[in-house]
């Protein structure tokens, strides 16, 4: 009596039925939202949906929300959280584009690439588990990518009944992953997926990959250049960690969770030379200086700008405590050889369980990222990868088969992290803004006829379509 008691306030809560286990994420969307004739009523009409606030845009109507989710797809009666939502509004007759970062989501209107290419709405995602859309109590057991992939599934649902368009997928790295995640757990939701510089680490104990990408990338000025920062910056340890202890006191940082300020600042040093083709550019190696002449305040801000020594402090940690659990547990994450810093590292590679709290249970399951990447190559529907070819993740990019349809992986020469349609050369660029406009249903006649006509539908705005490129921890195995 008490289990069905509980299965039917559950129900109410979540609002819809359930049949069974696998049909759970149908249970948001069980009761039709009301017709207004206001976009803001009509979306708040959707059971479990909540306005945080509303923000003018010219030309858009721009909301915060909350949607009610389970915490446990499976056992939906099993607890619920808040889950926040965006919504750039432009109208409910054009097509809508489904973006997350993979991390938190901004509350600043902004517009990605594919939104801009159809000149449609765009729905964003808060991650689970990136607080405030965190369970009280977290049962970290239920972060997981089938997990995310579900929440996606249920707003997808729940916001198809008012945005009955075409609908795309996309995110960068992290939110490129989250996007091909989503695909191959719910391939029928969305009519196309557009994934930018989405890492795919098959197998997380073999990373010589990365060894040979970072062995050739740009120059060999360049490439010494940087490892002899990081090999200095090791060498002088001591009077460079005295700086370090300085600047901890003076932000106020901690450092329980890595364990001590010297596994922090190797940890960051480590960090250096993937860290600067993340983030820069070929061209920015002119303002690296000469290590053998870099004063030790010198070599500190090079290291701090690019890589940052707050990443490893328990401040800088915390933020991304789900990234580091989801790299432990089911992504990986790469490792690199870097035989300059022969003799002078103390602790190598440090993996993702030293980054995350050890109250928090990990165990790897090795078999998930083989699963998505066989269902790739083989399923792939409407799907497109973009990757720079300056950018370290793209070292074990996803590929398609032969058999997939209309899907497509782009390069964008000298790109980093930042790799864009817009990046790409002249031909592939009208290929792949071709496509979006067909998936989403939008390409015009010329388009279609010929496709290096395609263009952008949206005016460019460079308020809206700035980047927000996210300064994403660089993992370990």
């Amino acid at each position: 009596m008490r289990k069905a008691l509980r299965w039917l306030l559950s129900l109410v809560v979540l609002i819809g039925t359930v049949s069974a286990a696998g049909a759970t994420a149908n249970a948001a969307t069980a009761a039709e939202p009301v017709t207004g004739t206001d976009i803001k009523d009509r979306i708040l009409s959707i059971p479990g949906m909540g306005l945080i606030e509303e923000k003018p845009y010219p030309g858009y109507r721009f909301f915060v929300l909350d949607y009610t989710q389970p915490v446990d797809h499976r056992h939906p009666w099993r607890g619920t959280f808040k889950q926040r939502i965006t919504l750039l509004h432009k109208d409910t007759s054009r097509p809508t584009v489904f973006f997350t970062s993979g991390y938190n989501v901004s509350t600043t209107p902004r517009r990605s690439e594919p939104t801009a290419i159809v000149d449609g709405n765009q729905v964003s995602l808060e991650y689970r588990y990136f607080t405030p859309s965190r369970p009280a109590p977290a049962d970290w057991s239920k972060l997981d990518i089938w997990q995310a992939a579900s929440d996606q599934h249920r707003v997808f649902k729940a916001l198809k009944k008012i945005y009955d368009r075409n609908w795309i997928s996309t995110g960068g790295s992290k939110g490129g992953m989250t996007a091909t995640y989503y695909e191959r757990h719910y391939p029928r939701d969305m009519d196309g997926v557009v994934a930018y510089v989405a890492p795919n680490d098959v197998v997380n104990n073999e990373d010589k990959a990365y060894d040979r990408f970072l062995a050739n990338v740009g120059t060999e000025e360049c490439r010494d250049r940087l490892n002899a920062v990081q090999r200095e910056a090791l060498v002088r340890r001591e009077p460079l960690e005295s700086i370090y202890e300085k600047y901890a006191a003076d932000a106020g940082y901690s450092f329980e969770t890595v364990g001590s300020l010297d596994r922090a600042y190797e940890a960051v040093v480590l960090d250096f030379v993937w860290a600067f083709w993340q983030y820069s550019r070929l061209s920015d190696c002119e303002t690296i200086p000469a290590a053998a002449t870099a004063s030790d305040q010198e070599i500190f801000d090079t290291i701090d700008t690019i890589a940052g020594f707050s990443a490893y402090a328990d401040q800088g940690l915390a933020t991304y405590t789900p990234y580091y659990y989801q790299a432990g547990t089911e992504l990986g994450s790469p490792d690199i050889a870097q035989p300059h810093l022969d003799g002078l590292s103390r602790y190598g590679y440090q993996p993702p369980r030293n980054f995350v709290p050890r109250d928090i249970p990990m165990r790897f399951k090795p078999w998930v990222m083989k699963d998505v990447d066989t269902w790739v190559r083989h399923n792939a529907d409407r799907m497109m990868f973009v990757y720079g070819e300056n950018d370290p993740w793209g070292a074990e990019p996803f590929r398609v088969g032969r058999h997939t349809r209309d899907s497509h992986v782009y390069t964008a020469p000298g790109a980093n992290h930042g790799a864009n349609v817009a990046g790409l050369v002249a031909d592939e660029k009208a290929e792949a803004t071709a496509a979006i406009l067909r998936w989403a249903g939008v390409a015009p006649a010329a388009v279609q006829e010929d496709p290096a006509k395609a263009r952008p539908l949206a005016k460019a705005d460079a308020k809206l379509d700035k980047r927000d490129l996210e300064r994403e921890p660089l993992l370990r195995p």
